[in-house]
């Protein structure tokens, strides 16, 4: 029988609904078991099943899954962001039209003036004291035009840097999906191995207890032995049932990675292996790696704002003007006039804030520089742990794999030898869990091998960009 740890390893959230639905089962009438088994029978049958590649499963995640659509828009988001900035090249133009009543003085001979309706009487003394309430109808076409402003060319260049490090962020984010496509697909295919090392030692078991049972039954062992047959095969079912599990559960997250609903128990095609030998071969993780570029490239837009900011203490100039029509009637247009001119402005002294926003600019870029150079020996460590990890796992299986022989051999013997009466039953039974202990340990082995070659792709990828 295999041990409890055989299935542990797969790392699989058990599922609680289908727990429930067996403690239910267990209170269920005797009358109504034979239905109950009925129904799900039915509906085990309805379960859909496809074969499905390691290559399939890579495109239907880069094409459906959520995390990238995700990535996709942070990029959209970005690249939007840069597009605004273009305002510092372009005219920003106004159109309105006020409506006024007033009897306040100034205002009321100002609106004269701009209607171009003043005549003599208007300086009456009496009439400039107290004038009658007066209209005023304007309607006015704003124009301004940016010019120089230095500080905003510098934060135009960050915005654009931003955008490229959103792009390597989706980059970095395909290539960390593939990863766990490639991983779950491991993860399915170890349980597959799984549930045919417990189908063969099912088999083994049923063997010994049919054999040990007609013993039984010819009065030549005792009933001891013929328990220890039973819960041996019950102990293999159990197992049996759990790879199973293991298979729904490793098909799910496979669909979950591929944006398809969940249900449908995939099959694999020929065992995958990444890479081959061509991963065991020692390589460097590069400075182009997605990630290192988009903290790289943020480190760049940091350094921007900050000469944005810099650059902010520089004087501005700037270019406006104005077109307006004034009337006391709503619908008239009688006196027009214009403005236009230049405007050089200069911040001089704003209560140091620039300097203080500077300031937390610069640490600000102090930190990703640093968090850049602990990711990369981060990376490094990661790789040279993954190195090591793939060594051991190949001697593992050198080993397993000598081991396999010498258990089947031995199994073999107990068994002629168990047929002869020269052992007992609990050695025979030993000697198969050893057995099949073995064949899964070389079947996670091979699951290592493959993963962390896998992941050492990962680490040293680089970026065609």
């Amino acid at each position: 029988m295999l041990p409890f740890s055989f299935f542990g390893n797969l790392n699989f959230v058990a599922n609680k609904k289908l727990m429930s639905r067996i403690k239910y089962l267990i209170a269920i009438p005797v009358a109504t078991c034979f239905l109950f088994y009925a129904f799900t029978s039915k509906v085990a049958a309805q379960e859909v099943s496809k074969y499905l590649s390691l290559n399939e499963a890579i495109s239907a995640t880069l094409t459906n899954n959520k995390d990238i659509h995700l990535a996709l828009i942070d990029e959209s988001i970005a690249a939007a962001n840069y597009r605004q900035t273009a305002a510092i090249f372009l005219p920003q133009v106004n159109l309105s039209y006020t409506a006024m009543r007033t009897n306040d003085p100034l205002s009321s001979f100002g609106f004269k003036l701009e209607q171009r309706s003043i005549s003599q009487g208007d300086f009456n003394p009496a009439l400039l004291n107290n004038p009658n309430a007066t209209a005023d109808y304007m309607a006015k076409l704003e124009v301004q035009q940016p010019l120089i402003n230095i500080d905003m060319l510098y934060q135009r260049k960050g915005a654009q840097k931003q955008t490229e490090v959103y792009k390597y962020k989706t980059d970095r984010t395909k290539e960390s999906l593939i990863f766990e496509v490639q991983k779950a697909y491991l993860q399915l295919q170890l349980a597959y191995d799984a549930l045919k090392v417990s189908a063969g030692a099912l088999q083994t078991a049923k063997s010994v207890y049919t054999f040990t049972d007609n013993h039984f039954k010819q009065g030549l062992i005792q009933k001891s032995d013929l328990l220890n047959a039973q819960v041996h095969v019950t102990g293999v079912e159990s197992n049996r049932a759990k790879a199973q599990s293991a298979i729904k559960n490793a098909s799910d997250y496979l669909g979950l990675l591929m944006g398809q609903p969940t249900g449908t128990i995939y099959k694999i095609n020929g065992d995958f292996q990444p890479a081959g030998s061509a991963a065991d071969t020692v390589k460097q993780i590069l400075a182009d790696r997605s990630d290192f570029m988009a903290m790289q490239k943020a480190i760049e837009a940091s350094g921007l704002m900050i000469k944005s900011s810099q650059m902010s203490y520089l004087p501005k100039l700037n270019a406006f003007g104005n077109y307006q029509y004034n009337d006391s009637r709503l619908n008239g247009f009688g006196a027009n006039a214009y403005l236009f001119g230049l405007q050089l402005s200069w911040n001089i002294f704003n209560g140091n804030k620039t300097k203080n926003v500077i300031s937390a600019q610069k640490l600000e870029r102090d930190k990703l520089t640093i968090q850049l150079v602990q990711q990369k020996d981060q990376s490094k460590s990661e790789q040279d742990k993954a190195y090591r990890d793939l060594s051991d796992a190949r001697f593992e299986i050198e080993q397993e794999k000598s081991a396999i022989e010498q258990a089947s051999e031995s199994l073999r013997i107990l068994q002629n030898r168990y047929n002869q009466g020269l052992v007992n039953t609990t050695d025979v039974l030993m000697a198969d869990t050893q057995l099949s202990q073995l064949k899964f340990s070389l079947a996670q082995a091979q699951f290592t091998v493959n993963v962390t070659r896998a992941y050492i792709q990962l680490l040293t990828s680089t970026t065609t960009k």
